[in-house]
């Protein structure tokens, strides 16, 4: 009783919370009810589905773009596709909202008050030579030597099997790479090595990727204030927040994210809000209050790795670079990866928070650099140890699940390994890095596919442990 007693409590709080949110003054809070931001998320995950990723509008719509809608009101969205505009519009009640792609940037919703973009898209151009002309990783052509004498090919496929068992789990790709080499790899009917998927918050480790390139450049320091400049008067408590912080989502911020009591007690959560209120997404999150002190609750918040975001375009721009080709230039291209397709506001900010599409192998190489230390064909691309912070488990939260914008399996929730860590974000699309077996699997899918995803994704793992028989582990996942 005394427990339901503290959840209640808990649920009190957090609904006041929002409430005192959406009426203080001097910060933006979300605006709209929740099936006018839901609309406006169904007509851009259907736009991007189907101009980005290629799939069949009727399947996407089924499959994922329901996901920001009320829950009675999911399957009664009508929808449709202009494939001559590129838009995709979601009716309800009266209600209509819009997505636009805009190539490269793919596609942003249009707001109702202010519609177009307020920034100019520009084209996003590989510097390397076609995939099929390099072999793997830095191309695609493939290894045809015999597999190592400690592989079990059979129980690789009968992983592959179990991946794809259950169709509910709507499971897209499913790859194994061990010692840098492809040793099994699936798809969905429909799907190739060459589509670029749904990876929402896996695009946050490429955030916390991205912002290590200018550690290593010395424009930051983990240890430093983050250097926002509206956080710096005098007396202002956010000046406390390092970047740390924020890369351990510990920074305090006040933002209602999606896994905290609370959570669904009505209104537009700020966790949401930045994906579907075509706002300028950096300045909603550099002007949250603070709620706790920093790094002393670990909280799965949108704001924190926006603010990353945030301070990684003020370099940047700063530079006088073009931001919006820069992870092509100074990341992708360095790794292999010709395109992956990072999603902006319509402000031109990127949403690597989740609007981010990326291919099976895509995801495999940037597990591989970090198998590998942050080290690709013997050049260090990564400042050395940041493997080793992200994969180390944040002080602040109450379990050992989370790093610096990677998850761990610091509680053994997957069949992996305890040094296991991992990008990961909704719908099943996961990133692993296994070091003490030199692994890294990836497995994507659709959203309504996320809760029969789980169990059949564990039992693909379990099977990939047995299968890479290194002596003395004996295929253990402890």
């Amino acid at each position: 009783m005394r427990m339901l007693r503290s959840l209640i409590l808990l649920s009190a709080v957090s609904a006041a919370t929002l409430s005192a949110q959406q009426s203080a003054p001097g910060y933006p809070t979300p605006t709209g009810t929740p099936t006018e931001q839901g609309l406006a998320g169904y007509a851009k995950i259907l736009c991007s589905a189907v101009f980005v990723s290629g799939r069949d509008p009727a399947e996407a719509a089924r499959n994922s773009a329901y996901f920001f809608m009320p829950r009675d009101e999911q399957d009664k969205v009508t929808w449709s596709i202009d494939r001559e505009q590129r838009t995709a519009h979601a009716s309800f009640g009266g209600i209509t909202r819009a997505a636009k792609y805009y190539g490269d940037q793919g596609c942003i919703i249009q707001s109702p008050g202010k519609p177009g973009i307020h920034f100019k898209p520009v084209a996003v151009k590989t510097a390397l030579a076609d995939a099929a002309s390099q072999p793997w990783p830095m191309g695609d052509r493939p290894d045809g030597s015999p597999l190592p004498p400690e592989v079990d090919k059979a129980k690789l496929e009968a992983a592959l099997d179990a991946a794809f068992a259950d169709p509910k789990a709507l499971t897209v790709a499913f790859l194994v790479v061990y010692k840098g080499r492809i040793v099994a790899e699936r798809y969905m009917p429909g799907t190739t090595k060459d589509t670029q998927l749904e990876s929402w918050s896996m695009g946050k480790s490429i955030t916390s990727t991205l912002f290590s390139l200018l550690v290593k450049d010395g424009v930051y320091t983990l240890e430093q204030p983050a250097p926002v400049p509206l956080w710096q008067s005098a007396g202002d408590p956010r000046s406390k927040i390092r970047n740390i912080d924020l890369l351990r989502m510990s920074a305090g911020l006040r933002f209602v994210g999606n896994q905290e009591p609370g959570a669904a007690a009505g209104g537009v959560l700020d966790h949401y809000y930045i994906y579907t209120g075509a706002v300028d997404a950096f300045e909603y999150s550099i002007t949250r209050p603070v709620e706790y002190p920093p790094n002393t609750d670990g909280r799965y918040r949108n704001c924190d790795p926006l603010t990353i975001g945030y301070l990684i375009k003020r370099e940047i721009v700063r530079r006088g670079e073009e931001y919006l080709t820069w992870p092509q230039r100074a990341l992708f291209d360095r790794i292999g990866i010709r395109r992956q397709v990072l999603e902006t506001d319509p402000y031109g900010n990127f949403l690597m928070t989740g609007y981010d599409y990326g291919t099976a192998r895509n995801w495999a190489r940037i597990g591989m650099l970090y198998l590998q230390d942050g080290v690709w064909q013997g050049r260090r691309i990564l400042p050395e140890g940041w493997a080793k912070f992200v994969s180390t488990p944040a002080p602040a939260w109450k379990r050992p699940v989370y790093g610096g914008f990677f998850w761990i399996n610091g509680d053994g929730g997957w069949n992996l390994p305890r040094d296991t860590y991992l990008a990961a974000g909704a719908g099943g699309q996961n990133t692993w890095i296994v070091p003490s077996h030199q692994l890294v699997i990836v497995r994507m899918g659709h959203m309504r596919g996320q809760g029969p995803a789980r169990q059949a994704t564990n039992a693909a793992l379990r099977l990939i442990m047995e299968a890479i028989r290194i002596p003395g582990t004996a295929g253990k996942s402890d």
